[in-house]
């Protein structure tokens, strides 16, 4: 199996929610928005998307359960992202089979079976 098929970014959406470490610790500003990144030139989606951490950071919105706003479906099941093309850097490097999605899929154990 390829890992374009084992790790289908459109089934898991696990990097798109805020991971358990940073729930333990308070934190609740997960995506940082970078002053170059696409979406600030997009006041549409500054306004429905992105909020200011306490340090002043831009970050993406999460909801009640720790998402991003932005992700679509169901975690594990099918998702999207409702800004792909003007999504943060952060949200960009992460690559389907690295270590960094799979640290995000362990954390979220929904999306891993």
């Amino acid at each position: 199996m390829a890992v374009a098929d084992e790790y289908d970014c459109q089934r898991c959406g696990a990097c798109c929610k805020n991971p358990s470490e940073n729930v333990a610790e308070g934190v609740t500003a997960y995506v940082e928005v970078a002053p170059t990144d696409a979406i600030l030139g997009k006041k549409d989606l500054v306004r429905k998307l992105v909020v200011l951490a306490e340090d002043g950071t831009p970050v993406l919105r999460l909801d009640a359960e720790g998402r991003c706003l932005a992700l679509r479906g169901r975690l594990g099941s099918k998702v999207s992202c409702a800004i792909y093309a003007h999504r943060p850097s952060p949200c960009r490097r992460v690559e389907r089979g690295s270590k960094l999605c799979l640290r995000y899929r362990a954390d979220h154990l929904a999306v891993t079976s």
